[in-house]
């Protein structure tokens, strides 16, 4: 393969204008507004035989029995337990700030043991707890599986994923969590990324609007702003805030390699020093060919397997191509096009540029 694709998005960000203004909203947070993540355990009933086996799901006969005799069904000690048609879950939800009782939440079921699928399966009642143990919904409902299967003969077929499933509008908030916005009559913004200069940059800009002394940079993450101390006034002011235009810092330059894969990403950030590069393939092929010697009739040998291998070895000369210091991104990718390398091949090669100097860039590799 002689030609290699990066990305479809590397391709787009040589025709990316320049990094333009954002709003704050986009760029920070507001201290203390924040999501909070919910878990719990539970029972999808009514499968059609795809559920948990108890023999080695032992904890779904566990959680059944203490189910009905919560409900007031005394189960006989000793009694077995193995319906097919019942499924332990494990239950995900995301609790968004200023949650109010009665909100509904989306909530994600998740196979615990193992049944084979949750398709057409109801939640029974189940709580979700925060991290500190505290109760703050309560979920039931239908599972909806994005999925398909079905299997006979010994053959089976199946598109997506069959164990886990989804709930809309499945879990009912009962617990608030009280979010404060800011303490006393500051506020905290916080940047998604740290950097002084788009801090300093977001000051500038609150301070432009909102006068003088409004707002300070606490370090290159946290920019500490004085705002009003009624409620109703805090709101309307934060909507102003957020929608301040800031020019973020410009991007450092950055080329992200995923080893397994063999995909790589540059920003267009990315430039190259003045340097040659020389690519070759060297490949070694075996061919492996069983031989079977079959002695001649009543002489006594014996049927004997030899192996005939063929070695190959193939080595085509490698280009040099110059590259001009300063090169932008559109160069640096004709330039490693025209190299023929595949993906494989580019990541040693940038690596090895980025040891000689040439490659003005952090590589991150995944």
């Amino acid at each position: 393969m002689k030609k290699w694709i990066v990305l479809a998005s590397l391709l787009l960000a040589a025709a990316w204008p320049a990094w333009s203004a954002q709003r704050l909203k986009d760029i920070a947070n507001i201290g203390g507004v924040r999501p909070n993540q919910l878990i719990g355990y539970g029972l999808v009933v009514g499968l059609d035989g795809s559920g948990d086996k108890v023999t080695s799901s032992p904890f779904t006969g566990q959680a059944m029995i203490n189910m009905l005799n919560q409900l007031g069904v005394q189960v006989p000690p000793g009694t077995k337990i193995d319906p097919k048609n019942v499924a332990a879950v494990t239950l995900t939800a995301t609790l968004p700030p200023f949650a109010k009782r009665g909100q509904m939440l989306d909530v994600t079921a998740s196979s615990f043991g193992d049944a084979k699928s949750l398709r057409g399966g109801t939640l029974l009642l189940s709580p979700l707890k925060g991290a500190d143990g505290q109760i703050y919904a309560m979920a039931q409902g239908n599972v909806v599986v994005g999925g398909a299967g079905a299997s006979a003969g010994g053959s089976s077929t199946q598109i997506n994923q069959l164990s886990v499933g989804r709930i809309p509008a499945g879990a009912t908030v009962e617990r608030e969590v009280q979010t404060a916005l800011g303490d006393g009559e500051f506020i905290h913004l916080e940047l998604q990324e740290a950097d002084f200069t788009t801090a300093n940059r977001a000051v500038q800009a609150i301070n432009r609007v909102f006068g003088a002394d409004t707002a300070r940079a606490v370090d290159g993450r946290l920019i500490e702003v004085r705002a009003p101390f009624d409620s109703n006034q805090r709101v309307q002011f934060l909507s102003r805030m957020e929608n301040i235009a800031v020019d973020p810092a410009d991007l450092s330059p950055l080329v992200i390699i995923n080893a397994r894969t063999g995909s790589i990403v540059m920003n267009q950030a990315v430039t190259l020093g003045a340097c040659a590069v020389s690519h070759g393939n060297l490949s070694v092929t075996i061919n492996n060919t069983p031989q079977v010697s079959q002695p001649n009739a009543l002489s006594g040998g014996k049927t004997t397997v030899t192996n005939q291998a063929d070695i190959t070895i193939n080595s085509t000369s490698g280009k040099v191509v110059g590259l001009k210091g300063g090169a932008n991104l559109a160069q640096v990718v004709n330039a490693l096009n025209a190299l023929g390398a595949t993906p494989q091949d580019l990541i040693s090669i940038l690596q090895a540029m980025k040891s000689a100097g040439s490659l003005k860039a952090d590589l991150q590799i995944i």
